[in-house]
């Protein structure tokens, strides 16, 4: 995948020195002299369905959550994938009930000091040494602890080789976040593995339209989105969100959820179509899928003509 990460580099590179667009730069570099096209026409990523657990305070639950997690990157790694995307709270995802300083009948503000951050720190460094064992990237949602402050729902890019490169906090925080646990998050984050650009939504950030527009903007070939459906009913609008999201912006969309039955929502990759290419267990059992990303241009070429059309109505 050296070889696609060295061909987009070059084909941007080009169209920054001569004002071309990537589509049109693109058409000087393909095909090879060889005939063969000069850069790999897929990338292989992993989704997962996993299960939620909501008590940060208990460290057997938070050991039990990792195991699952590593089981699951194991999978992945075994079927060859690059990447592999969890869902909200796949290590915890913290009960309001829990951590009320108030509770547990009765919701205040949440009292950050009863999670046991050790164990969980624990778990997420085990989460990277077996990122670098498997030459396999990892993003992984957790709470990020601030030192004087409310933390992030956040998600973490771990590379392949154990080291985290990028950290995305949520955005579109529920009123029961925002009210009583979270800070938010106020920036999008993008990162590249093997040339192809990623993007990142967590929880609510699925329901806004916009923020897939702005990846859009900035280059992201697939998006990756995490959701806990833990305590909600039937989801299957989540599903329809990313399908659309996935259409009107020619870029893949990986939905990683909860393994809950109860939800009606299940883990897969949405193709630049908007229709899934894979989906995770359909009994909502903890599994992994994994897709093929093919002819990744088409991402560039869609996002050029929305480029020049958006120039063209001054949007």
């Amino acid at each position: 995948m050296t070889a696609h990460r060295n061909f987009k580099q070059r084909v941007r590179a080009r169209a920054a020195k001569t004002g071309e667009s990537y589509t049109a730069a693109l058409r000087h570099f393909r095909p090879t002299p060889t005939g063969e096209p000069d850069m790999p026409e897929n990338l292989r990523i992993a989704v997962t369905q996993s299960t939620v657990r909501e008590d940060p305070t208990d460290a057997a639950l938070l050991r039990t959550s990792g195991d699952e997690v590593r089981r699951l990157m194991r999978e992945a790694a075994a079927a060859g994938a690059r990447l592999v995307h969890f869902t909200e709270g796949a290590i915890c995802f913290p009960s309001k009930r829990v951590m009320s300083s108030l509770g547990p009948d009765q919701i205040g503000p949440s009292d950050w000091t009863k999670a046991d951050w050790a164990a969980l720190q624990a778990e997420l460094d085990q989460i990277a040494a077996l990122s670098r064992e498997l030459g396999l990237w990892t993003v992984i949602p957790s709470v990020h602890r601030v030192a004087d402050g409310r933390p992030y729902n956040s998600m973490y890019v771990v590379s392949d080789r154990g080291r985290v490169v990028a950290r995305y906090d949520e955005r579109a925080l529920s009123t029961t976040k925002a009210t009583w646990m979270y800070a938010a998050g106020n920036e999008p984050v993008t990162f590249e593995v093997d040339g192809v650009r990623f993007g990142l939504a967590l929880g609510l950030d699925v329901l806004f339209p916009e923020f897939f527009t702005e990846y859009d903007r900035l280059g992201a070939d697939v998006v990756l989105v995490s959701y806990a459906s833990n305590g909600v009913g039937r989801n299957e609008n989540i599903g329809v969100q990313v399908r659309g999201a996935s259409a009107n912006n020619t870029s893949w969309v990986s939905l990683a959820a909860s393994a809950n039955p109860e939800a009606a929502l299940l883990s897969g990759v949405s193709d630049p179509g908007g229709q899934w290419l894979v989906q995770c267990a359909p009994d909502a059992t903890p599994s992994v899928a994994v897709a093929e990303l093919t002819a990744l241009e088409l991402t560039t070429i869609g996002r050029d003509f929305r480029r020049r059309t958006r120039e063209r109505i001054g949007s």
